[in-house]
């Protein structure tokens, strides 16, 4: 399961391939293991988590970056030696999943391809429920299917989320393209562009060879992504209703995050239905958790939401 030779645990996944009404989808997993770098047994299995992408890039490059000199890097290969089984999928138009029909790929696009990504998993591995985390517009996806199908989602974890858009910086400079973003089905990235992640809302809070070898995971899948969940982030939110999310959520907000205005998250937290629920604030964070220099704050977090014990009520 594991490259002995390096200090960095790096756990060997696997391919899985399914399709949504003809839509070729790329699935990627990684099994639990144990502290001995054994395979995980039913009974210290923790559950499965499912993280779902955000809007520029796919999947694999973000849960799954590997950075020498830099322990688990991968998000996948941290849960998965934690006992928990770990998947990633790449939506529709990203990464190796199909690219070719003429659509922008929204954020209910997205909650499709969640839906069949689960449908291949559960059949797949016996899986009942998911853990789900979502960062971003991934978040919205991730959202989205769990207002779809909350007997799917066991714990519901949303980084850098955005309900009405109200109090976002990013998106209010974003606005002022979406005559473009109208026009077109993709956008093209770049090198440039992935940097410009890092360097919109704080500079700093990832270091410099993380954002490279992210950049370069980034591009070397997708020249272009969709526009879809653009054009939902700026002129369709809301998109979920949180009062028909019924599930334990945890919602998770960056000290400097440009996209996830604080008040629309506090507003959104408190109409959530479930008494199980969580908000974090991370500091030193920014937007791309998981790139960032204070990544094991937001694995702990994470990991903490996942594993903590289920309530028990009497009478």
């Amino acid at each position: 399961m594991m490259n002995s030779a390096s200090a960095n645990p790096v756990y060997t996944g696997r391919e899985h391939w399914t399709a949504k009404n003809g839509v070729r989808l790329f699935l990627y997993e990684k099994r639990a293991v144990t502290l001995s770098r054994g395979p995980a047994t039913a009974a210290n299995n923790l559950g499965t988590v499912l993280f779902v992408h955000g809007s520029s890039m796919a999947s694999q490059p973000t849960f799954d970056l590997q950075v020498p000199g830099r322990p688990y890097s991968s998000a996948m290969d941290f849960f998965a030696e934690h006992g928990f089984d770990t998947w990633c999928v790449d939506m529709e138009g990203y990464g190796r999943s199909d690219k070719t029909r003429d659509i922008s790929c929204d954020i209910a696009n997205g909650a499709d391809d969640l839906a069949a990504a689960t449908d291949y998993i559960m059949k797949a591995r016996g899986v009942k429920r998911f853990l789900v985390y979502g960062i971003s517009s991934g978040a919205l996806r991730a959202a989205l299917f769990a207002q779809r199908h909350p007997g799917r989602v066991a714990r519901l974890a949303l980084d850098a989320f955005v309900w009405t858009g109200a109090g976002s910086p990013t998106l209010e400079e974003r606005r002022k393209k979406l005559p473009q973003f109208l026009k077109m089905k993709r956008r093209p990235i770049d090198k440039a562009f992935v940097r410009s992640i890092f360097e919109r809302d704080h500079p700093g809070c990832a270091a410099e060879n993380v954002v490279d070898a992210f950049a370069d995971a980034v591009i070397a899948l997708d020249d272009s992504v969709p526009t879809g969940t653009y054009v939902d982030m700026c002129s369709k939110l809301p998109v979920v209703e949180p009062e028909k999310i019924a599930v334990p959520a945890l919602v998770m907000r960056g000290e400097f995050d440009g996209i996830a205005g604080f008040d629309d998250l506090v507003e959104f937290f408190k109409r959530l239905p479930n008494p199980d629920k969580q908000f974090a604030v991370m500091a030193g964070i920014s937007h791309a958790s998981f790139q960032q220099i204070n990544y094991r704050l937001v694995y702990h977090i994470l990991h903490a939401f996942f594993s903590q014990p289920e309530p028990v009520y009497r009478g």
